[in-house]
C-alpha cells in the first residue's frame, strides 16, 4: 500500500508523459498504471485536474473503466460520464449496482437525471426510480436490491441450479434469504447448507430464523448500530407485511460506518456535512462552509470583552491573568464530556434508556473533578502572589465553571437527540464558545461577590 502511494505521487508529477505515453518512460508508467488496483487509480484521479482525468480515463480498457468508475466520488462520476458517448455511458450505467446508481442520481439535477434515465433499460429504470423514493438516509436508500433469493419450496438441487445459472449477475452472500411465493421473507439458509444437505431436501425443512430484520424506513445509522451489535455481515430489508425488498451487505455497512464517523467529525468541528472530496470542492463553497461558522462564533466571543469591561473595577491584577486558564478549563471539560456521551450514543451503550443513571454518575465525577481543579487553582494563585480572597475567588469560579461545563456537556447531547439533531454538534467550537462566555460571567460575578462583599 505504501509503495502504491509513492507510485501515485510519481504519476501526479508525470501526468503529461502518462497521457501521451509515447516515450519509453511514458509507456512504462502507463503499463504500471494499468496494473494498479482500481481504487488506487481512482485515488490518483482525485489528485489531478479534470481535463487530465478525462484524457486518461478515455484511454483505459472498457472493463477497467467500469471498475475505476465504481470507486470515484459522485461528483467525479458525473464528470466522467459527461466525457463519454451514449454507448459508453450505457455500458457503465447498466453494470453499476442499483444502490450506487441511486446515490449517483440523487446528486444530479432534474435535467441530467432525465438524460441518464433514458439510457437505462425499462426494468432497470423502474428499479432505480423505486429506490429513489426512499430517504437516502434510510435503509431503503442504501439497500442492495440486486440480490439472489430462493423460495422455501425449492429443493437443494434446484437451488444450486439457480445459483449456477444466475451467478455472477446477481449478488450472492453467505446468507441466502428465503421467501414464499408472495415474496414474503420467511428466513434464510447458509451457503454451506446447500453442500451439506440432501439434494432432494426442501429449504423449508432447514430454514434458519433471521436474527435481525430491518424495516425499510429505519435510519441507516441505527441499522449500522444493530448490525454491529449482533455481529452480522448482512441483514434483510422488508416493507409492509414483511415483503422482502433487499439486503444491507457488509460493503454497505462499512460505507455507512465510515460516512457516519466522518459526519460526526465535521459536526464536532461545527461544520455541515461535506460529502465531496476536499479538492473537488470549489474555493467559494469551501470558504462559505468554513467561514460563516467561524464568523458567527467570533461575533459570539466578542461579548466576552463587553462582560470584562463591565467588571473592569473588579478584574484587576492577578484575577486578569487567570482568565485564559478558567475559560480553557471550561471549554476542555465540556468538550471532553460531550465526546464521552457522543461515543456512547454511537455505540449504543448510552441512550435515553439509561440517561438518568449516566447523569447521576457524571454528576459525581464532575463534582470530584471540579473540586480537584479548584484546589489546584487556589494553590497556584496563592503561590504566585495572590491573596487568600483572590485565591478563593479563582478556585470557586473554576470549580463552578468546570462542574457546569461537565453537566452541560453531559446533558446537551440528549437534548439534541430529543430534537432529532445530531448530538455531535454539542462538541467542539459551539460548546467551547458557550463556556467561554458563561465562564467569564461566572468568574466576574463570583470575584465581585467575594472581594467586595
Amino acid at each position: 500500500m505504501a509503495d502504491n502511494k509513492e507510485f501515485i505521487t510519481i504519476l501526479t508529477q508525470s501526468v503529461d508523459q502518462l497521457i501521451k505515453h509515447d516515450t519509453p518512460e511514458g509507456e512504462k508508467l502507463w503499463h504500471e498504471l494499468l496494473k494498479l488496483h482500481e481504487a488506487d487509480i481512482a485515488d490518483f484521479f482525485s489528485r489531478i485536474d479534470h481535463e487530465e482525468v478525462k484524457q486518461i480515463f478515455l484511454q483505459l480498457p472498457d472493463e477497467l473503466q467500469f471498475e475505476v468508475f465504481g470507486h470515484l466520488s459522485d461528483s467525479m462520476k458525473v464528470f466522467v460520464l459527461s466525457c463519454l458517448n451514449d454507448q459508453g455511458k450505457t455500458a457503465i450505467l447498466s453494470k453499476t449496482p442499483f444502490d450506487e446508481l441511486t446515490d449517483l442520481f440523487d446528486s444530479l439535477s432534474d435535467e441530467e437525471l432525465k438524460k441518464y434515465l433514458v439510457l437505462l433499460s425499462t426494468q432497470d429504470r423502474q428499479k432505480v426510480l423505486s429506490l429513489m423514493k426512499f430517504d437516502p438516509e434510510s435503509a431503503g436508500g442504501i439497500m442492495d436490491t440486486d440480490v439472489l433469493t430462493l423460495m422455501q419450496s425449492f429443493t437443494v438441487e434446484k437451488s444450486i441450479q439457480i445459483l449456477q445459472r444466475l451467478q455472477p449477475r446477481r449478488e450472492l452472500h453467505q446468507e441466502i434469504y428465503v421467501t414464499d411465493q408472495d415474496n414474503i421473507l420467511v428466513g434464510h439458509i447458509e451457503l454451506q447448507d446447500l453442500v451439506l444437505k440432501s439434494p432432494k431436501e426442501r429449504l423449508s425443512s432447514f430454514l434458519r430464523e433471521n436474527e435481525l430484520v430491518i424495516e425499510v424506513k429505519e435510519d441507516r445509522e441505527e441499522v449500522a448500530k444493530k448490525m454491529v451489535h449482533y455481529e452480522l455481515m448482512t441483514a434483510p430489508v422488508v416493507g409492509e407485511h414483511n415483503y422482502f425488498l433487499g439486503v444491507i451487505s457488509s460493503d454497505i455497512l462499512v460505507e455507512v460506518l465510515v460516512e457516519e464517523a466522518g459526519e460526526d467529525v465535521t459536526r464536532m468541528a461545527s461544520l455541515p456535512t461535506i460529502k465531496e472530496p476536499y479538492f473537488e470542492l470549489s474555493f467559494a463553497k469551501l470558504l462559505y462552509l468554513r467561514g460563516y461558522v467561524l464568523l458567527a462564533l467570533l461575533i459570539a466571543e466578542s461579548f466576552s470583552g463587553n462582560i470584562i469591561r463591565a467588571y473592569e473595577a473588579t478584574m484587576t491584577g492577578i484575577l486578569i491573568s487567570f482568565i485564559p486558564m478558567l475559560t480553557s478549563a471550561g471549554g476542555n471539560t465540556g468538550s471532553q464530556t460531550s465526546a464521552v456521551v457522543i461515543q456512547g450514543m454511537a455505540s449504543g451503550e448510552i441512550g435515553f434508556f439509561n440517561m438518568y443513571r449516566f447523569l447521576r454518575r457524571e454528576f459525581a465525577v464532575s463534582l470530584t473533578i471540579a473540586l480537584i481543579m479548584a484546589c489546584y487553582s487556589f494553590v497556584r494563585s496563592y503561590s504566585v502572589g495572590g491573596t487568600v480572597q483572590e485565591g478563593l475567588a479563582i478556585c470557586s469560579a473554576l470549580g463552578t465553571i468546570v462542574f457546569i461545563s461537565a453537566m452541560l456537556g453531559s446533558a446537551i447531547p440528549f437534548l439534541l437527540r430529543r430534537l432529532n439533531i445530531d448530538p455531535a454538534f454539542s462538541a467542539g467550537p459551539f460548546l467551547a464558545t458557550l463556556m467561554d462566555i458563561l465562564g467569564i460571567v461566572i468568574y466576574c460575578y463570583i470575584s465581585k461577590s467575594i472581594l467586595f462583599s
